[in-house]
Protein backbone atom coordinates (compact mmCIF):
# COMPACT_ATOMS: atom_id res chain seq x y z
CA UNK A 1 0.00 0.00 0.00
CA UNK A 2 1.27 3.54 -1.18
CA UNK A 3 2.13 5.67 1.65
CA UNK A 4 0.03 8.94 0.97
CA UNK A 5 1.04 11.12 3.88
CA UNK A 6 1.88 14.48 2.46
CA UNK A 7 5.59 15.40 3.32
CA UNK A 8 5.98 17.35 6.73
CA UNK A 9 7.01 20.93 5.82
CA UNK A 10 10.74 21.64 7.16
CA UNK A 11 9.28 24.85 8.96
CA UNK A 12 6.48 26.40 10.41
CA UNK A 13 5.11 29.71 9.40
CA UNK A 14 4.53 31.10 12.70
CA UNK A 15 8.05 30.79 13.66
CA UNK A 16 9.62 32.45 10.42
CA UNK A 17 6.89 35.27 11.17
CA UNK A 18 7.91 35.54 15.26
CA UNK A 19 11.78 35.22 14.57
CA UNK A 20 11.62 38.70 12.26
CA UNK A 21 8.96 39.89 14.96
CA UNK A 22 11.92 39.65 17.35
CA UNK A 23 13.95 41.17 15.47
CA UNK A 24 16.21 38.09 14.26
CA UNK A 25 17.77 37.63 10.85
CA UNK A 26 16.18 35.31 9.06
CA UNK A 27 18.51 31.95 7.59
CA UNK A 28 18.59 31.28 4.05
CA UNK A 29 16.67 28.29 4.46
CA UNK A 30 13.36 29.97 6.19
CA UNK A 31 13.43 32.77 3.52
CA UNK A 32 13.76 29.76 0.67
CA UNK A 33 10.90 27.87 2.28
CA UNK A 34 8.55 30.65 3.18
CA UNK A 35 8.35 32.10 -0.40
CA UNK A 36 7.93 29.26 -1.98
CA UNK A 37 5.70 28.15 0.32
CA UNK A 38 3.41 31.19 0.29
CA UNK A 39 3.81 30.40 -3.82
CA UNK A 40 2.27 26.88 -2.92
CA UNK A 41 -0.42 28.17 -0.84
CA UNK A 42 0.81 26.06 2.36
CA UNK A 43 1.54 29.65 3.98
CA UNK A 44 -2.01 31.62 4.19
CA UNK A 45 -2.45 34.91 3.14
CA UNK A 46 -2.72 36.35 6.74
CA UNK A 47 0.48 34.62 7.51
CA UNK A 48 2.17 36.06 4.62
CA UNK A 49 0.86 39.70 5.99
CA UNK A 50 1.73 39.60 9.29
CA UNK A 51 5.45 38.45 8.40
CA UNK A 52 5.32 41.95 5.49
CA UNK A 53 4.36 43.72 8.63
CA UNK A 54 7.25 42.25 10.92
CA UNK A 55 9.68 42.90 7.70
CA UNK A 56 8.36 46.55 7.49
CA UNK A 57 8.99 47.29 11.40
CA UNK A 58 12.56 45.82 12.09
CA UNK A 59 13.81 45.54 8.36
CA UNK A 60 16.14 42.87 7.00
CA UNK A 61 20.12 42.94 6.08
CA UNK A 62 21.41 42.66 3.12
CA UNK A 63 21.99 39.56 2.64
CA UNK A 64 18.17 38.65 3.76
CA UNK A 65 17.29 41.25 1.19
CA UNK A 66 19.51 39.03 -1.86
CA UNK A 67 17.87 35.52 -0.63
CA UNK A 68 14.38 37.12 -0.83
CA UNK A 69 15.26 38.16 -4.12
CA UNK A 70 16.41 35.51 -5.71
CA UNK A 71 13.36 32.74 -3.39
CA UNK A 72 11.39 35.51 -5.77
CA UNK A 73 12.98 34.82 -9.00
CA UNK A 74 13.43 31.15 -8.46
CA UNK A 75 9.71 30.65 -7.97
CA UNK A 76 9.22 31.45 -11.68
CA UNK A 77 10.75 31.38 -15.24
CA UNK A 78 13.46 33.78 -16.50
CA UNK A 79 13.37 35.77 -20.13
CA UNK A 80 15.73 35.54 -22.61
CA UNK A 81 16.19 38.19 -24.69
CA UNK A 82 19.59 37.30 -26.40
CA UNK A 83 18.07 36.32 -29.62
CA UNK A 84 16.79 39.84 -30.43
CA UNK A 85 19.26 42.03 -32.82
CA UNK A 86 19.34 45.32 -30.62
CA UNK A 87 20.13 45.19 -27.11
CA UNK A 88 17.53 45.85 -24.28
CA UNK A 89 17.52 48.41 -21.29
CA UNK A 90 14.03 48.98 -19.01
CA UNK A 91 13.27 51.57 -16.50
CA UNK A 92 11.10 51.19 -13.74
CA UNK A 93 9.83 53.91 -11.50
CA UNK A 94 9.39 52.85 -7.69
CA UNK A 95 5.57 54.45 -7.65
CA UNK A 96 4.47 58.55 -7.86
CA UNK A 97 1.81 60.76 -8.59
CA UNK A 98 0.98 61.64 -11.79
CA UNK A 99 3.89 59.74 -13.00
CA UNK A 100 3.38 58.90 -16.60
CA UNK A 101 6.43 58.76 -17.75
CA UNK A 102 7.19 55.18 -18.73
CA UNK A 103 4.34 55.59 -21.38
CA UNK A 104 6.44 58.26 -23.79
CA UNK A 105 9.64 56.86 -22.17
CA UNK A 106 9.38 53.12 -23.86
CA UNK A 107 8.83 54.44 -27.45
CA UNK A 108 11.45 56.92 -27.26
CA UNK A 109 13.49 54.47 -26.65
CA UNK A 110 12.65 52.04 -28.97
CA UNK A 111 13.24 54.56 -31.60
CA UNK A 112 16.73 55.42 -30.65
CA UNK A 113 17.80 51.28 -31.24
CA UNK A 114 16.93 49.83 -27.73
CA UNK A 115 14.59 47.45 -27.00
CA UNK A 116 12.53 48.46 -24.09
CA UNK A 117 10.95 45.51 -22.50
CA UNK A 118 8.69 46.92 -20.15
CA UNK A 119 7.02 44.93 -17.64
CA UNK A 120 4.55 47.05 -15.86
CA UNK A 121 2.24 46.79 -13.09
CA UNK A 122 -1.31 48.28 -11.68
CA UNK A 123 -1.79 50.45 -9.15
CA UNK A 124 -0.26 50.19 -5.95
CA UNK A 125 -2.23 52.08 -2.80
CA UNK A 126 -2.31 56.29 -4.16
CA UNK A 127 0.26 55.29 -7.02
CA UNK A 128 -1.11 54.88 -10.50
CA UNK A 129 -0.75 51.49 -12.39
CA UNK A 130 0.77 52.04 -15.63
CA UNK A 131 -1.30 49.08 -17.04
CA UNK A 132 -4.44 50.70 -15.37
CA UNK A 133 -3.50 54.27 -17.45
CA UNK A 134 -3.04 52.12 -20.92
CA UNK A 135 -6.41 50.11 -20.32
CA UNK A 136 -8.29 53.45 -20.66
CA UNK A 137 -7.14 52.90 -24.65
CA UNK A 138 -9.94 50.82 -26.36
CA UNK A 139 -8.85 47.56 -27.31
CA UNK A 140 -5.50 47.24 -25.82
CA UNK A 141 -4.40 44.31 -23.87
CA UNK A 142 -1.89 43.75 -21.43
CA UNK A 143 -1.55 39.98 -21.23
CA UNK A 144 0.83 38.92 -23.58
CA UNK A 145 2.38 35.14 -24.13
CA UNK A 146 6.21 35.40 -23.96
CA UNK A 147 6.64 34.37 -27.55
CA UNK A 148 4.32 37.58 -28.30
CA UNK A 149 6.16 39.58 -26.31
CA UNK A 150 9.79 38.71 -28.17
CA UNK A 151 8.32 38.94 -31.33
CA UNK A 152 7.28 42.52 -30.92
CA UNK A 153 10.01 43.33 -29.43
CA UNK A 154 11.79 42.95 -32.20
CA UNK A 155 9.35 44.30 -34.58
CA UNK A 156 8.24 47.17 -33.07
CA UNK A 157 10.99 47.75 -30.32
CA UNK A 158 8.91 48.16 -27.50
CA UNK A 159 6.51 46.45 -25.47
CA UNK A 160 4.55 47.62 -21.97
CA UNK A 161 2.69 44.74 -20.60
CA UNK A 162 2.20 42.52 -17.35
CA UNK A 163 4.48 40.32 -15.96
CA UNK A 164 3.39 37.04 -17.26
CA UNK A 165 1.88 34.31 -14.69
CA UNK A 166 5.02 32.54 -14.79
CA UNK A 167 7.62 35.34 -14.06
CA UNK A 168 8.41 35.80 -10.47
CA UNK A 169 4.58 34.80 -9.31
CA UNK A 170 5.28 34.79 -5.94
CA UNK A 171 5.81 38.62 -6.23
CA UNK A 172 2.55 38.54 -7.94
CA UNK A 173 0.64 37.36 -4.68
CA UNK A 174 2.92 39.21 -2.60
CA UNK A 175 2.60 42.82 -4.44
CA UNK A 176 -1.46 42.21 -3.86
CA UNK A 177 -0.97 41.83 -0.39
CA UNK A 178 1.29 44.63 0.12
CA UNK A 179 -1.18 46.79 -1.38
CA UNK A 180 -4.39 46.07 0.89
CA UNK A 181 -2.21 45.22 4.31
CA UNK A 182 -0.46 48.66 4.58
CA UNK A 183 3.08 46.95 4.05
CA UNK A 184 3.94 49.03 1.12
CA UNK A 185 6.76 50.97 2.01
CA UNK A 186 8.68 48.07 3.32
CA UNK A 187 11.94 48.74 1.87
CA UNK A 188 13.41 44.78 1.41
CA UNK A 189 9.89 44.33 -0.23
CA UNK A 190 9.98 47.12 -2.52
CA UNK A 191 13.41 45.99 -3.75
CA UNK A 192 13.06 42.30 -3.56
CA UNK A 193 9.81 42.91 -5.29
CA UNK A 194 10.85 45.34 -8.44
CA UNK A 195 14.15 43.69 -8.60
CA UNK A 196 12.77 39.85 -8.88
CA UNK A 197 10.76 40.80 -11.33
CA UNK A 198 13.62 43.26 -13.50
CA UNK A 199 16.55 40.46 -13.02
CA UNK A 200 13.94 37.48 -14.07
CA UNK A 201 13.04 40.06 -17.03
CA UNK A 202 15.96 39.09 -18.27
CA UNK A 203 16.86 42.77 -19.41
CA UNK A 204 20.35 44.01 -19.90
CA UNK A 205 20.43 47.23 -18.42
CA UNK A 206 18.24 48.27 -15.73
CA UNK A 207 17.62 52.40 -14.81
CA UNK A 208 15.78 52.31 -11.66
CA UNK A 209 13.81 55.95 -10.54
CA UNK A 210 13.48 56.22 -7.37
CA UNK A 211 11.31 58.89 -6.33
CA UNK A 212 11.42 60.71 -2.92
CA UNK A 213 8.95 63.38 -1.06
CA UNK A 214 5.55 63.62 -0.35
CA UNK A 215 4.13 61.82 -2.84
CA UNK A 216 6.57 58.87 -3.26
CA UNK A 217 6.28 55.52 -0.81
CA UNK A 218 10.18 56.78 0.22
CA UNK A 219 9.23 60.28 2.17
CA UNK A 220 12.85 60.72 3.17
CA UNK A 221 16.41 61.39 1.03
CA UNK A 222 17.43 58.75 3.19
CA UNK A 223 15.25 56.25 3.15
CA UNK A 224 15.02 56.55 -0.97
CA UNK A 225 19.17 56.60 -0.80
CA UNK A 226 19.09 53.24 0.51
CA UNK A 227 16.43 51.88 -1.24
CA UNK A 228 18.42 53.09 -4.58
CA UNK A 229 21.38 51.34 -3.49
CA UNK A 230 19.88 48.61 -2.35
CA UNK A 231 18.74 47.90 -6.03
CA UNK A 232 21.52 48.74 -7.72
CA UNK A 233 23.38 46.34 -5.57
CA UNK A 234 20.88 43.09 -6.20
CA UNK A 235 20.67 44.22 -10.22
CA UNK A 236 24.71 44.31 -10.43
CA UNK A 237 25.10 41.40 -8.36
CA UNK A 238 23.02 39.55 -10.79
CA UNK A 239 24.69 41.01 -13.90
CA UNK A 240 22.79 43.69 -14.90
CA UNK A 241 24.42 47.33 -15.54
CA UNK A 242 21.83 49.18 -13.15
CA UNK A 243 21.82 52.79 -12.35
CA UNK A 244 19.21 54.94 -10.76
CA UNK A 245 18.30 58.75 -10.25
CA UNK A 246 16.83 59.96 -7.40
CA UNK A 247 13.77 62.30 -8.31
CA UNK A 248 11.38 64.58 -6.53
CA UNK A 249 8.31 63.40 -5.75
CA UNK A 250 6.42 66.53 -3.60
CA UNK A 251 4.35 67.96 -6.08
CA UNK A 252 2.72 65.88 -9.02
CA UNK A 253 4.43 64.89 -12.44
CA UNK A 254 2.85 66.99 -15.29
CA UNK A 255 -0.80 68.07 -15.23
CA UNK A 256 -2.95 64.65 -14.39
CA UNK A 257 -2.84 61.97 -12.29
CA UNK A 258 -5.17 58.83 -13.04
CA UNK A 259 -6.02 56.73 -15.92
CA UNK A 260 -7.24 58.21 -19.36
CA UNK A 261 -6.09 61.87 -18.40
CA UNK A 262 -2.53 60.68 -17.80
CA UNK A 263 -2.46 58.70 -21.25
CA UNK A 264 -3.39 61.86 -22.90
CA UNK A 265 -0.93 64.00 -21.76
CA UNK A 266 1.63 61.02 -23.17
CA UNK A 267 0.23 61.53 -26.45
CA UNK A 268 0.76 65.20 -26.01
CA UNK A 269 4.60 64.60 -25.27
CA UNK A 270 4.85 62.41 -27.95
CA UNK A 271 3.68 65.26 -30.34
CA UNK A 272 6.20 67.20 -29.00
CA UNK A 273 4.29 69.38 -26.20
CA UNK A 274 2.92 68.42 -22.69
CA UNK A 275 4.72 69.53 -19.30
CA UNK A 276 8.01 70.52 -19.26
CA UNK A 277 8.76 68.42 -16.54
CA UNK A 278 7.55 65.38 -17.99
CA UNK A 279 9.61 66.07 -21.17
CA UNK A 280 12.53 66.81 -19.06
CA UNK A 281 12.42 63.30 -17.12
CA UNK A 282 11.55 61.18 -20.01
CA UNK A 283 14.44 62.70 -22.15
CA UNK A 284 16.50 62.38 -18.88
CA UNK A 285 15.60 58.83 -17.94
CA UNK A 286 16.01 57.80 -22.07
CA UNK A 287 19.53 58.79 -21.83
CA UNK A 288 20.44 57.22 -18.79
CA UNK A 289 18.92 54.02 -20.06
CA UNK A 290 20.75 54.45 -24.17
CA UNK A 291 23.99 54.89 -21.94
CA UNK A 292 23.43 51.79 -19.98
CA UNK A 293 22.67 49.59 -22.64
CA UNK A 294 25.87 51.25 -25.08
CA UNK A 295 24.12 53.94 -27.41
CA UNK A 296 25.39 57.33 -26.63
CA UNK A 297 26.24 58.17 -29.77
CA UNK A 298 22.03 59.03 -30.14
CA UNK A 299 20.22 61.93 -28.62
CA UNK A 300 16.63 60.67 -27.49
CA UNK A 301 15.50 64.70 -27.70
CA UNK A 302 16.09 64.56 -31.61
CA UNK A 303 13.38 61.44 -31.73
CA UNK A 304 11.13 63.30 -29.60
CA UNK A 305 11.06 66.32 -31.67
CA UNK A 306 10.88 64.63 -35.74
CA UNK A 307 8.13 62.36 -33.86
CA UNK A 308 9.65 58.78 -34.40
CA UNK A 309 8.86 58.32 -31.16
CA UNK A 310 5.18 58.69 -32.02
CA UNK A 311 5.86 56.57 -34.84
CA UNK A 312 7.06 54.02 -32.06
CA UNK A 313 3.90 54.70 -29.56
CA UNK A 314 1.27 53.87 -32.22
CA UNK A 315 2.67 50.69 -33.38
CA UNK A 316 3.07 49.83 -30.06
CA UNK A 317 -0.19 50.69 -29.31
CA UNK A 318 -1.45 48.96 -32.02
CA UNK A 319 0.10 45.62 -31.88
CA UNK A 320 -1.31 44.91 -28.25
CA UNK A 321 -4.73 45.25 -29.97
CA UNK A 322 -5.53 49.29 -28.88
CA UNK A 323 -6.59 51.70 -31.33
CA UNK A 324 -4.04 54.87 -31.46
CA UNK A 325 -6.68 57.01 -32.97
CA UNK A 326 -9.71 56.33 -30.60
CA UNK A 327 -10.86 59.23 -28.41
CA UNK A 328 -10.31 58.22 -24.72
CA UNK A 329 -13.39 57.67 -22.59
CA UNK A 330 -14.60 61.22 -20.71
CA UNK A 331 -15.87 61.00 -17.19
CA UNK A 332 -19.40 61.58 -16.87
CA UNK A 333 -19.02 64.04 -13.90
CA UNK A 334 -16.52 66.98 -13.13
CA UNK A 335 -16.36 69.34 -10.26
CA UNK A 336 -13.80 72.00 -10.38
CA UNK A 337 -11.79 73.35 -7.13
CA UNK A 338 -11.26 77.18 -7.53
CA UNK A 339 -8.39 79.41 -6.25
CA UNK A 340 -9.59 81.07 -2.96
CA UNK A 341 -7.45 83.78 -3.85
CA UNK A 342 -4.48 85.73 -5.40
CA UNK A 343 -0.86 85.51 -5.51
CA UNK A 344 1.54 82.13 -6.48
CA UNK A 345 0.93 79.24 -6.07
CA UNK A 346 3.84 77.99 -3.98
CA UNK A 347 2.80 74.12 -2.47
CA UNK A 348 1.04 71.44 -4.29
CA UNK A 349 0.88 68.20 -2.30
CA UNK A 350 1.48 65.42 -4.39
CA UNK A 351 0.09 62.70 -2.10
CA UNK A 352 -2.85 64.36 -1.52
CA UNK A 353 -3.39 64.83 -5.24
CA UNK A 354 -2.97 60.95 -5.58
CA UNK A 355 -5.25 59.94 -2.65
CA UNK A 356 -7.92 62.35 -4.35
CA UNK A 357 -7.53 60.56 -7.40
CA UNK A 358 -7.74 56.91 -6.09
CA UNK A 359 -10.58 58.14 -4.17
CA UNK A 360 -12.23 58.55 -7.65
CA UNK A 361 -12.10 55.31 -8.51
CA UNK A 362 -8.92 55.26 -10.41
CA UNK A 363 -7.25 53.21 -7.93
CA UNK A 364 -8.24 50.13 -5.41
CA UNK A 365 -9.15 49.85 -1.98
CA UNK A 366 -9.32 45.95 -2.57
CA UNK A 367 -7.06 43.14 -4.60
CA UNK A 368 -9.03 42.76 -8.22
CA UNK A 369 -10.96 45.71 -7.73
CA UNK A 370 -12.12 47.54 -11.15
CA UNK A 371 -10.34 51.02 -11.38
CA UNK A 372 -12.28 53.53 -13.12
CA UNK A 373 -10.72 54.53 -16.81
CA UNK A 374 -11.97 57.96 -16.41
CA UNK A 375 -11.66 58.73 -12.91
CA UNK A 376 -8.16 61.13 -11.87
CA UNK A 377 -7.07 65.09 -11.13
CA UNK A 378 -6.45 67.47 -13.48
CA UNK A 379 -4.58 70.52 -12.45
CA UNK A 380 -4.88 74.12 -13.82
CA UNK A 381 -1.91 75.56 -12.08
CA UNK A 382 1.66 74.17 -10.67
CA UNK A 383 3.61 75.80 -8.03
CA UNK A 384 5.21 78.88 -9.43
CA UNK A 385 2.43 79.95 -11.29
CA UNK A 386 0.46 82.75 -10.72
CA UNK A 387 -2.98 82.74 -9.81
CA UNK A 388 -6.32 84.54 -9.48
CA UNK A 389 -9.06 84.33 -6.69
CA UNK A 390 -11.72 82.10 -8.63
CA UNK A 391 -9.72 80.32 -11.33
CA UNK A 392 -10.04 76.78 -11.84
CA UNK A 393 -7.32 75.30 -9.84
CA UNK A 394 -8.08 71.58 -9.70
CA UNK A 395 -10.74 69.31 -11.65
CA UNK A 396 -12.16 66.35 -10.10
CA UNK A 397 -12.96 63.44 -12.99
CA UNK A 398 -14.96 60.53 -11.82
CA UNK A 399 -18.17 58.21 -13.07
CA UNK A 400 -19.58 58.17 -9.51
CA UNK A 401 -20.13 62.01 -8.56
CA UNK A 402 -20.85 60.62 -4.62
CA UNK A 403 -17.27 60.44 -4.47
CA UNK A 404 -16.15 63.92 -5.29
CA UNK A 405 -16.59 64.97 -1.19
CA UNK A 406 -14.05 62.27 0.18
CA UNK A 407 -11.40 63.40 -2.51
CA UNK A 408 -12.41 66.80 -1.85
CA UNK A 409 -11.64 66.00 2.32
CA UNK A 410 -8.16 64.66 0.99
CA UNK A 411 -7.11 68.22 -1.09
CA UNK A 412 -8.32 70.08 2.03
CA UNK A 413 -4.99 71.79 3.26
CA UNK A 414 -3.13 70.38 -0.41
CA UNK A 415 -2.11 73.76 -1.90
CA UNK A 416 -1.02 77.64 -0.63
CA UNK A 417 -1.04 80.70 -2.33
CA UNK A 418 1.38 83.26 -0.99
CA UNK A 419 2.37 87.10 -2.43
CA UNK A 420 6.18 85.70 -2.92
CA UNK A 421 7.08 83.93 -5.94
CA UNK A 422 8.45 80.13 -4.76
CA UNK A 423 12.10 79.20 -5.10
CA UNK A 424 12.54 76.94 -8.45
CA UNK A 425 13.40 73.40 -7.61
CA UNK A 426 14.79 70.83 -9.64
CA UNK A 427 13.55 67.32 -10.31
CA UNK A 428 16.42 65.67 -10.25
CA UNK A 429 18.17 65.05 -6.50
CA UNK A 430 20.75 62.33 -6.87
CA UNK A 431 22.38 59.59 -9.08
CA UNK A 432 23.40 56.45 -7.84
CA UNK A 433 25.45 54.06 -9.75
Amino acid sequence: MTDTAATPEPFDAVEVITAKRDGHRLADEQIDWVVDAFTRGVVAPEQMSALAMAILLNGMERPEIARWTNAMIASGERLDFSSLSRPTADKHSTGGVGDKITLPLAPLVAACGVAVPQLSGRGLGHTGGTLDKLESIPGWRAELSNERMLAQLEEVGAVICAAGAGLAPADKKLYALRDVTGTVEAIPLIASSIMSKKIAEGTGALVLDVKVGTGAFMKSHDDALELARTMVDLGRDAGVTTTALLTDMSTPLGLTAGNAVEVAESVEVLAGGGPADVVELTVTLAREMLAAAGRTDVDPADALADGRAMDVWRRMIAAQGGDPDAPLPTPKETHMITAPSDGFLTRLDALAVGVAAWRLGAGRSRPGERVQAVAGVVLHAKPGDRVRAGQPLIELHTDTPERFARAEEALAGAFEIAAEEPATTNSLIARVG
